[in-house]
């Protein structure tokens, strides 16, 4: 069950976290993965990589900044042409910055707007040809609880983008449908990663600390939590799912809504 054999999946952001954990579960259920990272992120992808080729699996790094539609359709290519195709895309690259709403300028907003949801679209948009011309493929997202769910404080323009991936998934989902493929979007709770650990730009080890006593499971998420949604979603056993917002928060939504 939630095998990956003989497909290829490339997994964006795929350096640390959800998308590092992510990687790794799509090799170990059989998937050749292409790791995309940011060169400017201070976590390396060669520790992915390396531990997904010592368990036995096939991983590629390859870099990209998925604001440039230029470096998406590269990496889209190295899978294609030099790993052994395309079969699922995880636009899991993302940014978060904490800035008071009355300081968020306009360049900053569509900054980030650029990583966390034209990103998005330009991964989905430049893979949905190859795709569409073998007749399957699965499409999927990371958004948030924080604006597809929820609010948070002084993220205005993270929480619009995280919300503009649920319209997003659902729109494609209908224009791709009879060519076989799907499109959904996992929403992760707070999840313990080096992007939420920073105290400036999210909740830092003390916000952190102080979130997980109000989580009904008793706890933080972790990447591995994430990983397993997604591939679920990239299997065949979710063939019969598009458009959806999977909400992976310990069902702490349930209780601020």
């Amino acid at each position: 069950m939630f095998r990956l054999d003989g497909k290829t999946a490339v997994v964006t952001g795929a350096a640390s976290g959800i998308g590092a954990a992510t990687a790794r579960a799509f090799a170990d259920a059989g998937a050749r993965v292409v790791c995309g990272w940011y060169p400017g992120d201070p976590h390396d992808v060669k520790p992915v990589v390396e531990a997904i080729a010592a368990a036995g699996g096939t991983a590629r790094a390859v870099e990209v900044d998925v604001s440039s539609t230029e470096q998406v359709q590269r990496l889209l290519r190295v899978a294609i042409d030099e790993v052994g195709g395309l079969d699922v895309v995880v636009a899991n690259a993302g940014i978060a910055r904490q800035v008071p709403t009355a300081e968020l300028g306009d360049d900053a907003f569509r900054q980030l707007l650029e990583v966390d949801l034209i990103g998005v679209f330009r991964c989905f948009r430049e893979a949905i040809p190859h795709l569409r011309a073998q007749g399957s493929g699965r499409l999927l997202a990371t958004s948030s609880i924080a604006g597809a769910q929820i609010g948070w404080p002084d993220h205005a323009h993270y929480t619009a983008a995280k919300a503009g991936l649920v319209g997003l998934v659902r729109t494609l989902a209908l224009d791709v449908a009879r060519d076989g493929i799907t499109v959904n979007a996992v929403a992760p709770g707070v999840v313990v990663t080096p992007q939420s650990s920073d105290p400036v730009n999210s909740l830092g080890p003390d916000g952190l600390d102080a979130f997980a006593g109000a989580v009904p499971v008793g706890r933080n998420g972790r990447p591995e939590d994430i990983a397993a949604a997604f591939l679920y979603l990239a299997s065949e056993e979710a063939s019969f799912l598009t458009g959806q917002t999977l909400l992976v928060d310990g069902g702490v939504s349930l209780q601020l809504i």
